[in-house]
Protein backbone atom coordinates (compact mmCIF):
# COMPACT_ATOMS: atom_id res chain seq x y z
CA UNK A 1 0.00 0.00 0.00
CA UNK A 2 1.00 3.37 -0.75
CA UNK A 3 0.61 6.04 1.69
CA UNK A 4 0.38 10.07 0.39
CA UNK A 5 1.36 12.36 2.49
CA UNK A 6 -1.41 15.20 3.19
CA UNK A 7 0.01 18.28 4.40
CA UNK A 8 -2.66 20.80 3.21
CA UNK A 9 -0.19 21.33 -0.43
CA UNK A 10 -2.63 20.86 -2.92
CA UNK A 11 -3.00 18.42 -5.75
CA UNK A 12 -3.49 14.99 -3.28
CA UNK A 13 -6.97 14.52 -5.84
CA UNK A 14 -4.89 14.23 -8.98
CA UNK A 15 -1.93 12.17 -7.23
CA UNK A 16 -4.89 9.88 -5.89
CA UNK A 17 -6.06 9.59 -9.51
CA UNK A 18 -3.09 8.75 -10.83
CA UNK A 19 -3.18 5.54 -8.58
CA UNK A 20 -5.91 4.99 -9.04
CA UNK A 21 -5.62 4.23 -13.03
CA UNK A 22 -2.83 1.92 -12.42
CA UNK A 23 -4.94 -0.24 -9.52
CA UNK A 24 -2.22 0.63 -6.69
CA UNK A 25 -4.08 0.65 -3.14
CA UNK A 26 -3.69 3.87 -1.41
CA UNK A 27 -4.41 6.23 1.08
CA UNK A 28 -3.98 9.77 1.87
CA UNK A 29 -3.28 10.55 5.69
CA UNK A 30 -1.62 12.90 7.95
CA UNK A 31 -1.15 10.33 10.85
CA UNK A 32 2.55 8.58 11.60
CA UNK A 33 0.67 5.31 12.34
CA UNK A 34 -0.83 4.94 9.20
CA UNK A 35 2.50 6.18 7.02
CA UNK A 36 4.40 3.60 9.09
CA UNK A 37 2.00 1.08 7.98
CA UNK A 38 2.32 1.53 4.27
CA UNK A 39 5.06 0.36 1.87
CA UNK A 40 6.15 3.46 0.10
CA UNK A 41 5.40 7.34 0.25
CA UNK A 42 4.75 9.67 -2.29
CA UNK A 43 5.14 13.34 -0.97
CA UNK A 44 3.36 15.74 -3.75
CA UNK A 45 3.03 19.32 -3.34
CA UNK A 46 1.74 22.40 -5.34
CA UNK A 47 2.71 25.86 -3.38
CA UNK A 48 4.65 27.76 -1.03
CA UNK A 49 7.29 25.78 0.68
CA UNK A 50 7.37 27.97 3.62
CA UNK A 51 3.77 27.31 4.91
CA UNK A 52 4.03 23.68 3.57
CA UNK A 53 7.17 23.65 6.26
CA UNK A 54 5.01 24.75 8.54
CA UNK A 55 2.18 22.60 7.96
CA UNK A 56 4.59 19.30 8.04
CA UNK A 57 6.07 20.58 11.61
CA UNK A 58 2.85 20.78 13.06
CA UNK A 59 2.48 16.85 12.99
CA UNK A 60 6.25 16.29 13.80
CA UNK A 61 6.22 14.92 9.60
CA UNK A 62 9.30 16.69 9.27
CA UNK A 63 11.12 14.55 11.36
CA UNK A 64 8.91 11.07 10.46
CA UNK A 65 10.09 11.60 7.03
CA UNK A 66 13.76 12.33 7.98
CA UNK A 67 13.87 9.76 9.41
CA UNK A 68 12.01 6.59 7.12
CA UNK A 69 14.02 4.16 5.87
CA UNK A 70 10.64 3.43 3.37
CA UNK A 71 11.02 4.39 -0.32
CA UNK A 72 9.86 8.18 -0.61
CA UNK A 73 8.82 9.75 -3.96
CA UNK A 74 8.44 13.78 -4.23
CA UNK A 75 6.81 15.31 -6.77
CA UNK A 76 7.63 19.31 -7.24
CA UNK A 77 7.22 20.89 -3.71
CA UNK A 78 7.60 17.46 -2.68
CA UNK A 79 11.03 16.88 -3.86
CA UNK A 80 12.13 20.51 -3.37
CA UNK A 81 10.98 20.23 0.51
CA UNK A 82 13.87 17.35 0.52
CA UNK A 83 17.06 20.08 -0.11
CA UNK A 84 18.48 22.44 2.77
CA UNK A 85 16.65 25.85 1.66
CA UNK A 86 14.99 28.01 -0.93
CA UNK A 87 14.73 31.75 -1.85
CA UNK A 88 11.19 30.72 -1.41
CA UNK A 89 10.48 33.33 1.79
CA UNK A 90 14.20 31.90 2.67
CA UNK A 91 12.26 29.03 3.60
CA UNK A 92 14.41 26.11 5.50
CA UNK A 93 13.72 22.63 3.71
CA UNK A 94 14.32 19.36 4.73
CA UNK A 95 17.69 19.17 4.57
CA UNK A 96 18.08 15.32 3.02
CA UNK A 97 19.80 16.60 -0.39
CA UNK A 98 22.14 19.37 0.13
CA UNK A 99 21.64 22.87 -1.69
CA UNK A 100 19.36 25.78 -2.15
CA UNK A 101 16.37 26.58 -3.98
CA UNK A 102 16.44 29.37 -6.59
CA UNK A 103 14.00 31.68 -8.32
CA UNK A 104 14.25 31.49 -12.36
CA UNK A 105 15.43 35.09 -13.91
CA UNK A 106 12.03 36.41 -15.13
CA UNK A 107 14.16 38.82 -17.17
CA UNK A 108 15.33 35.88 -19.65
CA UNK A 109 12.28 33.56 -19.63
CA UNK A 110 8.59 33.72 -18.17
CA UNK A 111 7.96 33.04 -14.72
CA UNK A 112 6.59 30.09 -13.42
CA UNK A 113 8.21 27.85 -15.96
CA UNK A 114 5.21 26.21 -16.86
CA UNK A 115 4.20 23.70 -19.55
CA UNK A 116 5.88 20.37 -21.31
CA UNK A 117 9.62 19.94 -21.75
CA UNK A 118 12.53 16.87 -21.71
CA UNK A 119 15.38 15.65 -20.53
CA UNK A 120 18.51 17.51 -21.14
CA UNK A 121 20.69 14.83 -18.96
CA UNK A 122 20.29 11.37 -17.90
CA UNK A 123 21.47 8.96 -15.90
CA UNK A 124 20.83 5.51 -15.29
CA UNK A 125 18.10 5.16 -11.91
CA UNK A 126 15.51 2.32 -11.43
CA UNK A 127 12.80 5.67 -11.54
CA UNK A 128 13.08 6.60 -14.94
CA UNK A 129 13.85 3.28 -16.24
CA UNK A 130 12.57 3.91 -20.51
CA UNK A 131 12.41 7.14 -19.94
CA UNK A 132 13.99 8.56 -22.69
CA UNK A 133 15.51 12.89 -23.96
CA UNK A 134 12.57 12.33 -26.22
CA UNK A 135 9.56 12.07 -23.62
CA UNK A 136 7.97 15.47 -22.38
CA UNK A 137 6.89 16.10 -18.38
CA UNK A 138 4.44 18.68 -17.65
CA UNK A 139 6.04 21.36 -15.11
CA UNK A 140 4.73 24.14 -12.98
CA UNK A 141 7.51 26.15 -11.20
CA UNK A 142 9.38 29.26 -10.30
CA UNK A 143 12.00 27.92 -8.49
CA UNK A 144 14.73 25.32 -9.22
CA UNK A 145 16.57 22.72 -7.64
CA UNK A 146 21.07 22.95 -8.37
CA UNK A 147 22.27 20.39 -10.52
CA UNK A 148 24.66 18.40 -7.77
CA UNK A 149 25.82 14.76 -7.26
CA UNK A 150 22.44 13.19 -7.00
CA UNK A 151 20.58 14.79 -9.76
CA UNK A 152 19.69 11.60 -12.22
CA UNK A 153 18.38 14.21 -14.62
CA UNK A 154 18.28 17.52 -15.91
CA UNK A 155 16.09 19.86 -17.47
CA UNK A 156 16.55 22.80 -19.42
CA UNK A 157 14.77 26.19 -18.80
CA UNK A 158 17.00 29.49 -19.35
CA UNK A 159 20.04 26.82 -17.48
CA UNK A 160 20.37 23.24 -16.74
CA UNK A 161 18.30 22.24 -13.45
CA UNK A 162 17.29 18.69 -11.68
CA UNK A 163 14.45 17.72 -13.10
CA UNK A 164 15.42 14.28 -11.11
CA UNK A 165 17.36 13.61 -8.15
CA UNK A 166 18.00 10.74 -5.79
CA UNK A 167 19.18 10.18 -3.08
CA UNK A 168 19.24 6.82 -1.27
CA UNK A 169 15.49 6.12 -0.56
CA UNK A 170 14.17 9.84 -1.53
CA UNK A 171 13.55 9.70 -4.72
CA UNK A 172 11.93 13.65 -6.37
CA UNK A 173 10.84 14.59 -9.67
CA UNK A 174 10.14 18.60 -10.53
CA UNK A 175 7.44 18.07 -12.90
CA UNK A 176 4.09 16.39 -12.28
CA UNK A 177 4.13 12.70 -13.18
CA UNK A 178 0.17 12.41 -12.59
CA UNK A 179 -0.37 15.08 -15.51
CA UNK A 180 2.34 13.29 -17.45
CA UNK A 181 0.08 11.39 -19.45
CA UNK A 182 1.65 7.85 -20.23
CA UNK A 183 5.16 8.60 -19.67
CA UNK A 184 4.01 10.44 -16.16
CA UNK A 185 2.27 6.85 -15.30
CA UNK A 186 5.86 5.10 -16.51
CA UNK A 187 7.64 6.71 -14.19
CA UNK A 188 4.81 6.21 -11.26
CA UNK A 189 4.93 2.50 -12.39
CA UNK A 190 8.83 2.31 -12.05
CA UNK A 191 8.48 3.69 -8.66
CA UNK A 192 5.56 1.21 -7.17
CA UNK A 193 7.86 -1.80 -8.83
CA UNK A 194 10.43 -0.23 -6.42
CA UNK A 195 8.52 -0.41 -3.97
CA UNK A 196 6.80 -3.94 -4.11
CA UNK A 197 10.55 -4.96 -4.95
CA UNK A 198 11.34 -4.68 -1.52
CA UNK A 199 8.18 -5.05 0.59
Amino acid sequence: MIAIINYEAGNLASVSNALKRLNEEHIITDRQDELEQADGIIFPGVGHAQPAMQSLQKNDLDNWIKETEKPVLGICLGMQLFYDSSEEGESKGLGIIPGNLKKFDSSKAKVPHMGWNTFSNIHTHPLIDSLTKEHYFYYVHSFYAPVNEYTVATCNYTQDFTSVVCKDNFWGVQFHPEKSGKVGSLLLQNFLQHVHKIE
